[in-house]
């Protein structure tokens, strides 16, 4: 029954999904399935997504949160652009409620609370800190999260209690100068030439060898019809990626030390610069060790794998960095998944999505 139920979810989202900040029947659906279950669903107050309690939330109990992401993503499918579920949220979402299903009634909950957060937009790395600005994470002692990981990370049957996902920052920029006659390239600084030294210098960084790391450009955008005019100005987008926080930092200020003396170097300005990204992984022993031994009570100790590092990201990591004393990991699913996370056509094993959700039951209750 728990498993059609959970069936019933995941295809009416993968059916009718939403980009992040704009899940707007997602919420809606959500909170109707849960209400119609017996479940006391609470929206948010500023954003999309909701939350819902269970169990002893007296002073002195232990109160323990799992994370379910509903955003999806924006590609191109069979030639037409359009909203996709290919990261899996519409799997967390099901696996999520299905957990919840078997809690009903269990008297696990008399002795300790559990709050079920639906957070939005993940994708654009700014649903977990709206959902930190609710004040629905400090009353937490434990928080859970779960994807799904592709074949070449863990096959099918198998789980890991952590996912060690790296920091992920993206740089937009513009550089700001005259265009000028073809015929009179001492008159500006080209716009592609200036981009073309940014990139020359972005491959130059050196920082800990030991910690993987990279930065590139990965826009640049410069001139126009007329092939005529030297362009002086370019729209500017660098992707950087660190296994650590403290690396990441370093690289940011590598590439913002570059672009001052580009200014210098050429007389042109930079204008409109903004950062955006996600923090690497910052799990707790303590919920490691809880979804390693739920993992090997439901699947067995051969089943349960290493911690998964992975260069990828994923916003759930600003809860734990935000609150340092939370005890938080995700636990990394392995499903069969292919060709990849984000693929336009990713399919996965649905069966292993009981294997999911009896983890996070099985974690709820071996939380002392």
């Amino acid at each position: 029954m728990i498993e059609e139920k959970m069936k019933q979810v995941f295809e009416h989202m993968h059916a009718n999904p939403e980009l992040s900040n704009e899940e707007y029947r997602t919420t809606d659906y959500i909170y109707d399935f849960l209400e119609s279950e017996g479940f006391k669903p609470v929206r948010f107050k500023n954003i999309t997504g909701l939350y819902c309690d269970m169990g002893n939330f007296d002073p002195g109990t232990t109160v323990i949160g799992v994370r379910a992401d509903i955003d999806a993503l924006w590609q191109e499918v069979d030639g037409v652009q359009q909203a996709n579920h290919s990261c899996g949220h519409d799997a967390h979402t099901s696996m999520v409620i299905g957990t919840m299903l078997k809690l009903k009634g269990h008297e696990k909950l008399e002795s300790a609370g559990v709050r079920f957060i639906f957070q939005p937009a993940e994708e654009v790395g700014t649903g977990a800190l709206s959902v930190a600005d609710e004040g629905v994470i400090e009353r937490m002692d434990y928080f859970i999260g779960v994807h799904l990981r592709p074949e070449e990370e863990a096959l099918s049957g198998v789980a890991s209690p952590s996912i060690e996902h790296g920091a992920a920052s993206s740089l937009e920029f513009r550089i700001v100068g005259d265009d000028a006659h073809g015929a009179r390239p001492h008159l500006n600084h080209n716009a592609i030439e200036v981009g073309t030294d940014i990139v020359g210098m972005l491959s130059k960084i050196h920082i800990n060898p030991t910690v993987p790391s990279s930065v590139k450009m990965t826009r640049f955008l410069s001139g126009g019809k007329s092939l005529n005019i030297i362009p002086g100005s370019a729209e500017c987008g660098i992707d950087m990626r660190s296994q650590t926080n403290e690396q990441m930092e370093k690289l940011k200020d590598r590439v913002s030390d570059i672009l001052e003396n580009i200014e210098k170097l050429y007389d042109v300005s930079i204008e409109d610069v903004n950062y955006s990204g996600i923090v690497a992984s910052e799990s707790h022993q303590d919920a490691i060790g809880l979804l390693r031994k739920s993992i090997v009570d439901v699947l067995g100790e051969e089943r349960c794998i290493d911690p998964i590092i992975t260069s990828g990201g994923d916003d759930f990591h600003f809860y734990t960095v935000k609150y340092p004393e939370l005890k938080g990991a995700m636990l990394g699913l392995g499903c069969g998944l292919k060709p990849g996370l984000h693929h336009p056509y990713m399919t996965f094993d649905h069966d292993a999505l009981k294997n999911g959700t009896d983890i996070l039951y099985q974690a709820v209750l071996n939380v002392e």
